[in-house]
């Protein structure tokens, strides 16, 4: 079954459990599906690996509205945002570990050539097409400017 797929029968099922957090995070991300569809020109359900990069676009932006809303002194609203972070969060895949980020960073830097800071951009680009998505950003990130420090 399909991310979408997975989606739309979760909706009924937040309706029946009375569940207004979760039914709110999935129509959200169902309208974001629809979004990103009409912005590929898609007339059908977006592929899974779309699907995954909204829902962590989505995931994305969730915890950085929670971030303003604490240094805004807005508690209540931060939790929301977290906790609309965490049922999205659950659609992604497995996050890879540190170490076997760090095993492709290596490959990727001995492929690539790559000796200096300056080509440090490339070089996370690279490991982030390497790793599918299934990386953090953040921690591609750490690890590829540990193998320069």
């Amino acid at each position: 079954m399909s991310i979408t797929e997975t989606i739309n029968t979760q909706i009924p099922d937040a309706m029946r459990a009375k569940d207004a957090e979760r039914l709110s995070a999935l129509r959200n991300l169902k309208a974001a599906f629809m979004t990103e569809a009409i912005a590929l020109k898609k007339k059908g359900d977006l592929t899974d690996d779309e699907a995954f990069a909204v829902v962590k676009r989505l995931v994305k932006q969730r915890k950085e509205s929670a971030e303003q809303f604490i240094k805004g002194g807005r508690k209540e609203l931060a939790k929301a945002e977290e906790a609309e972070s965490k049922i999205l969060e659950a659609f992604l895949p497995a996050q890879m570990p540190e170490a076997e980020v760090r095993k492709i960073a290596e490959t990727t830097k001995k492929k690539l050539g790559t000796t200096d800071k300056a080509k440090l951009g490339q070089l996370i680009g690279a490991v982030m097409k390497e790793t599918k998505g299934k990386a953090d950003g953040a921690v591609v990130k750490k690890v590829v400017e540990s193998l320069f420090s």
